[in-house]
């Protein structure tokens, strides 16, 4: 009986992810330091991601409440203590139940939790919150105006069944600047707001901040504060050029930072095609010449870009490989006249290091005029994901 050819996998380097977590603690110290989990891991794959990072980060920031209870499902089936959780997503008053039972703090980030406090005081529990400042980015929080017109004695009244634990607020322009001066007026706006639950509400002096993303941690000292939230850097991946340019500047030195996802698919099946022969839907490629192709069960669905057809190439054998024709939903074609003598099965790597060659994740979602960001998350959750003890 015939088997189907395995689907494409995701490998996550154990020994990239320790350094970018020491690289982290070595720059910042003695912030304490959080990983970012939303987006499914970035695309790395939230458990998966949960085994690399448990126990050497201090902190975990997720999105949903799926996401924390997730977490403390994992750690309760492989007996692990539970890790400081926050959900820093929208959530409703049975969800805050169940996160107090569970232990998991949520962020306030805007009026109208009478509904939670409510449902807290009927189950009995005690809700840890961290408080969200909007300070210039204008998405979800707290202004200091809203803050000292009445918004802030909410938290004095709750003090029954709510525990304010921490304040946060996000950076609006810190990525795409080589210069901070916005930022440093978010910083003190933020340190304003602070100043008004102190006095409103009676938040503890000694409460626990949080302002800086991945670029804010790596170029601006300053924002580091308790805890530095550390999203696709944690990865191994810059947060833009001008992040890089600047952490050179700052800090006199490039970070060590290295990718930890590689992406690899076998082909399907190894063939040649005279000359003349079209490929693809669309007949928009034409051989040239007798060229042997490589058809790799992978696609669009899987989560590589559409938008990469005809500008694409894969990496067989160390060496860069076309794709020629159009992504398909569910396969590549690729030109392999050059990298294989013969029409055995090869592997081919997607995304990642093969011999001296790479395909970075930024080329990628350069081909497909996109940011790194995107192609990554993208990444379908179906794709089997694998750790990898790898040595350097």
């Amino acid at each position: 009986m015939s088997t189907s050819p395995v689907a494409s996998w995701l490998e996550l380097s154990a020994r990239a992810y320790a350094t970018n977590v020491a690289t982290f603690r070595a720059v910042t110290a003695p912030s304490r330091i959080g990983a970012v989990l939303k987006g499914n891991a970035y695309g790395h794959g939230l458990l998966e991601t949960l085994s690399l990072a448990h126990g050497e980060i201090d902190v975990f920031y997720v999105i949903t409440p799926a996401e924390a209870l997730a977490i403390r499902a994992w750690e309760h089936q492989n007996k692990r203590a539970h890790a400081e959780v926050l959900v820093i997503g929208a959530v409703n008053a049975e969800d805050c139940v169940e996160l107090a039972r569970q232990h998991v703090s949520v962020v306030a980030a805007a009026r109208g939790f009478s509904d939670t406090v409510n449902a807290l005081r009927t189950a009995g529990v005690q809700l840890e919150v961290h408080v969200h400042l909007d300070t210039g980015l204008g998405r979800e929080g707290f202004t200091a105006a809203g803050l000292r017109a009445g918004e802030a004695d909410f938290f004095a009244l709750a003090q029954d069944v709510i525990t304010v634990k921490g304040v946060l607020s996000h950076f609006a322009n810190t990525e795409d600047v080589t210069e901070q001066d916005y930022a440093r007026t978010q910083l003190a706006n933020f340190e304003a707001g602070i100043r008004v639950l102190q006095t409103r509400a009676g938040v503890s002096g000694d409460v626990q901040r949080h302002f800086a993303a991945s670029a804010a941690a790596l170029v601006l000292p300053p924002s580091r504060l308790d805890v530095v939230r550390v999203g696709i850097s944690m990865y191994g991946l810059w947060p833009s050029a001008e992040t890089r340019l600047s952490a050179r500047v700052v800090l006199g030195s490039l970070p060590a930072l290295e990718p930890v996802l590689s992406w690899k698919v076998p082909s399907q099946v190894v063939k040649w095609l005279p000359a003349g022969s079209y490929v693809g839907y669309g007949c928009t490629y034409r051989c040239a010449a007798d060229t042997r192709v490589a058809v790799l069960p992978v696609g669009y669905w899987d989560g590589y870009p559409r938008l990469a057809s005809g500008k694409a190439h894969v990496l067989v054998h160390g060496k860069r490989c076309p794709v020629i024709g159009r992504v398909m939903m569910n396969h590549l074609i690729v030109d392999v006249t050059h990298a294989t003598k013969d029409d055995q099965p090869v592997i081919a790597t997607l995304l990642g290091r093969d011999g001296e060659e790479h395909v970075s994740v930024e080329t990628i979602s350069t081909w497909a005029q996109t940011i790194h960001y995107e192609t990554l998350t993208r990444l379908g959750p179906h794709l089997r994901r694998v750790v990898v003890q790898d040595s350097p």
